[in-house]
């Protein structure tokens, strides 16, 4: 280590390159950190690590991240950071770091790189496994790193075995079903100024192991006394390895409080490094072991079955003496003191196995929550298993009895400011479950989780239920049980989370082959999705209005060509594939004929409608199912979750194939014609092609795919190429349509086309409560088969009168194109006392059309089917529009243009 400059709280310090900030602070002299959140009380250092509920930071330079423990804070060049109250700031600038993510598989993942981790480590590797081992330390060794002692040889040789992958930094967030794992490694912060600006941050692990092992430690935990807050109150522990490992020598009168031999051993490196330990304060009838005789044959004083009462401050709120209790004699000790350590046992890390489901059991012999769990899946190792080392033999026990008025000021949360007195009024209000009082109480709910309060809650719960019960506890540990932990284990920051999806990348754009043709051709795109789309092809000094006119007529009357290449395309393959259809959407496709297409709509479980889209049949077993632009991802999710959950019986495989197949939609009157002069190996008559069946075919020897599928009404077709080649064979379409006037067209003319025929859009024309039935789609609901959302149908809110459905609006007047979106209400309707007017509808989607000479809409109106000719009105401003209800297909109701 070298020596570095930081910066605190404006001040300059000096510390080792590497060490914990909070250790360099401490050796400074600085013992009081920060005030308390509510309280405003001095407080300073307490633990070593991720548990610290007091010395909260808030770095000033690089990323200006918030509430960082100072003890997990490695020094480096660089480095300026303030204290924080408990709650911090946001930072004014973008994080410019970089964040990423990787995924890994592998055969054991051993989270924990001390002696029971590293142990484990060797066994895996000796068995031929792949081992990922991480730890949230800067190295391995665990307790030996704090103790300053060497890895055996035998253990130093696991971390350079070739089939060991040693991630340090790296503190594992989560624990999830099926050995996923969730970690975070920070990369960076320790080297400042000097990392390198391409290394990122923090990296996020997304594990998944064939065996997880769990061997993640313990925290010491501190005792419940009165103003047990103060700075220089510290768990034996960390202050033991402040003082013999990072030579801080700010203690002159140390005292040891402990239920444990931890706090002999704690007390002899005390010693041995110089400090004077004027006497350990048992809380035990007897104490014995080697740690006991090591601490007297120091000829450190020890006081059985006495243990700390209250504390005195100084005026910096520092502690200057404390007050003792012989719990044999009642006798009161008052002793100066700059430094009490305290050993209220330790508490195992059960937070990972909890997340799981995994309920950790009270072991007395360890005065501990343990977890101690073997399966070929799951396997538990050290301290959380119960090896504490041999030497410990814990009391329980949390504190002393305390008065009201000491229990105002006896801590429990030091983060939360939360007592022993809101606990008492807590159980006074009559709560009982600990989730209860935690809520009631805040305990536990700040940064640290509960690191330190959570058991101590418990500890006083049983404690209280004594007092209640004359002295007698009829409640153990056991009883009342461990509160409930969740992801994450440490906060993470929001931007690893991102990792490099955040600004452009946070939302991906996406684009089809043919992109860059239209960006030259002038169109104006709109984001469907994440999708770039041509909304139209404006020509030069031609409006929106004129260009989408143009664009109908051209489709209507002549030919017109579109990229639909972003419809999402699902390759459904297997024998159970018609079966599994059948069940999905609400007609039958099990019984279409190998080469045609049927359309499809879906519902999802409560009857309401979901998604649609053609599916065409490949072979016996396989489909070709499209859906909406917009609805890809979550129908294939959909059909994912009823293969895997509820049908894994089903032999079908779904796989998107939207970015491997494009579709190029040819339509018009005229398009045949042109359509058959790039096509040479297949009739396109309608007698030999008819409407709603699929080709294949060859386009200057590519092979592409043709279907006779049409959503203008229009005779089209839907040419289905190679990604690759999709732009090829619409630059040849191109060429050769430019004697048929061929117009490209965009999405808001495909919208003119598809509701002049009706065709309803999932999500503009419904609005997520609508039925087949409302839509005025009985036809496609089959009477013969069960699917999804069947049974809802029959449902008596699905099938009352007035319900909203879709028909079609004809406004008064032919040019005004009613908003979407705008309310419609009767015609003779008045406003209430409020001045309010209740609505009969809305209108999804109005246009203008050339074909028709006029606007006109489609809308949902309760019980609008059956209110055909009625005139209702449709307030916009101060104006009242009138308009007709009529049937939604405002042209060709025979589907005879489409041949």
């Amino acid at each position: 280590m070298s020596e570095i400059l930081f910066i605190f709280d404006d001040n300059n310090y000096k510390g080792q390159s590497g060490e914990p900030m909070a250790a360099a602070l401490l050796r400074s002299g600085l013992l009081t950190i920060t005030n308390s959140t509510y309280h405003g009380r001095p407080r300073g250092v307490v633990g070593l690590g991720v548990e610290e509920p007091n010395a909260l930071v808030q770095l000033v330079s690089g990323t200006q991240e918030s509430m960082r423990p100072a003890t997990v804070i490695e020094l480096a060049e660089g480095l300026n950071a303030r204290s924080l109250t408990g709650i911090g700031a946001l930072p004014e600038l973008p994080d410019a770091a970089r964040y990423d993510k990787t995924n890994r598989y592998v055969d054991v993942l051993v989270i924990g790189a001390g002696i029971a981790g590293l142990k484990a480590a060797a066994e895996a590797l000796k068995a031929g496994h792949e081992v990922l081992l991480t730890d949230d330390q800067p190295g391995p060794g665990g307790h030996l790193r704090h103790l300053g002692e060497a890895l055996p040889s035998v253990l130093q040789d696991v971390l350079t075995h070739k089939n060991l992958t040693y991630v340090p930094r790296c503190t594992a967030t989560g624990l999830y079903d099926q050995n996923y794992i969730v970690a975070v490694e920070r990369r960076s912060d320790h080297l400042g100024d000097a990392a390198p600006a391409n290394r990122a941050r923090i990296r996020v692990w997304h594990i998944r192991a064939g065996k997880v092992v769990l061997a993640p430690g313990a925290f010491q935990r501190p005792l419940i006394f009165a103003n047990n807050d103060r700075a220089g109150i510290m768990l034996s522990h960390a202050a033991s390895t402040y003082v013999a490992l990072y030579g801080v020598t700010f203690f002159k009168r140390a005292f040891v409080v402990t239920v444990d031999n931890q706090g002999y051993r704690d007390a002899l490196r005390l010693h041995q490094a110089g400090v004077q330990v004027e006497s350990i304060y048992d809380v035990r009838q007897d104490a014995q072991g080697a740690s006991v005789d090591a601490a007297k044959a120091a000829g450190i004083p020890i006081h059985l079955h006495t243990t700390v009462l209250d504390t005195v401050a100084n005026a910096e709120g520092a502690l200057q003496s404390i007050i003792l209790q012989d719990l044999n004699t009642d006798e009161i000790i008052e002793a100066a003191a700059d430094l009490l350590a305290v050993s209220g046992g330790w508490t195992p890390i059960v937070d990972l196995a909890t997340h799981i489901g995994i309920k950790p059991k009270w072991s007395a012999e360890h005065a501990a929550f343990l977890v101690n769990h073997n399966t070929d899946q799951l396997q538990t190792a050290g301290m959380l298993a119960g090896d504490f080392g041999g030497d410990d033999d814990p009391a329980i026990f949390f504190g002393p009895a305390l008065d009201d008025e000491q229990a105002h000021n006896a801590y429990i949360d030091l983060q939360r400011d939360a007592t022993l007195h809101e606990l008492r009024r807590a159980v006074g209000a009559g709560l009982h479950s600990i989730e209860h009082i935690k809520r009631y109480t805040t305990i536990g709910t700040a940064h640290d989780q509960g690191k330190t309060s959570g058991m101590l809650t418990i500890g006083a719960l049983c404690q209280l239920n004594a007092t209640a019960q004359d002295g007698n506890s009829v409640l153990s540990p056991a009883e009342v049980g461990t509160l409930s932990f969740r992801p994450p284990y440490v906060p993470v920051p929001f931007a690893a989370l991102a990792g490099r999806e955040r600004g452009p990348l946070s939302d991906p754009i996406r684009i089809t082959p043919i992109h860059q043709w239209h960006v030259e051709a002038g169109a104006v795109f709109e984001d469907v999705g994440q999708w770039k789309r041509p909304w139209y092809f404006p020509k030069p000094e031609e409006s929106m209005e004129d260009a989408v006119r143009r664009e109908c007529v051209a489709a209507r009357e002549g030919v017109a060509v579109m990229d639909a290449s972003t419809l999402g395309k699902i390759d459904i393959q297997g024998p159970d594939a018609g079966v599994f259809l059948d069940r999905i959407y609400t007609n039958m496709f099990s019984t279409l004929p190998v080469g045609q297409c049927r359309y499809g709509l879906m519902c999802k479980a409560d009857g309401i409608a979901f998604d649609d889209g053609v599916t065409t049949r490949l072979g016996k077993n396989h489909y070709l199912m499209t859906t909406t632009t917009g609805g890809a991802a979550g129908v294939l999710a959909w059909l994912e979750e009823w293969l895997q959950t509820e049908w894994p019986e089903l032999k079908v495989y779904c796989t998107s194939v939207t970015e491997h197949v494009s579709t190029i939609a040819l339509v018009g009157p005229k398009s045949r014609q042109l359509l058959q002069e790039l096509v040479k190996d297949i009739d396109l008559s309608k007698e030999e092609f008819p409407f709603m069946h699929s080709r294949m075919a060859t386009i200057d020897g590519t092979t592409v795919r043709i279907a006779r599928i049409s959503f203008s009404g229009e005779l089209a077709f839907e040419i289905n190429v190679d990604w690759s080649h999709a732009l090829a064979t619409w630059e040849r379409l191109w060429a050769l349509g430019r004697p048929y006037d061929l117009a490209a067209y965009g999405t808001e003319t495909m919208h003119v086309l598809r509701a002049e025929k009706g065709y309803v859009i999932m999500g503009q024309d419904t609005d997520g409560t609508q039925t087949p039935h409302d839509l005025n789609m009985s036809w496609i609901v089959s009477k013969k088969k069960e699917f999804i959302g069947k049974r809802s149908l029959q449902l008596p809110y699905l099938q009352q009168a007035g319900r909203p459905q879709l028909v079609g609006l004809l406004p008064e007047l032919g040019n005004e194109v009613l908003p979407e979106g705008a309310y419609i209400t009767a015609l003779d309707v008045k406003p209430d006392g409020q001045g309010k007017t209740s609505h009969t509808g809305f209108v999804t989607s109005s246009y203008y059309s050339p074909t028709l000479g006029r606007s006109f809409a489609l809308a949902l109106i309760a019980n609008g089917l059956n209110r055909m000719g009625e005139l209702v009105a449709v307030p916009i401003g101060k104006k009242l529009l009138q308009a007709t209800i009529c049937d939604a297909v405002f042209i060709d109701k025979e589907n005879l243009r489409r041949d």
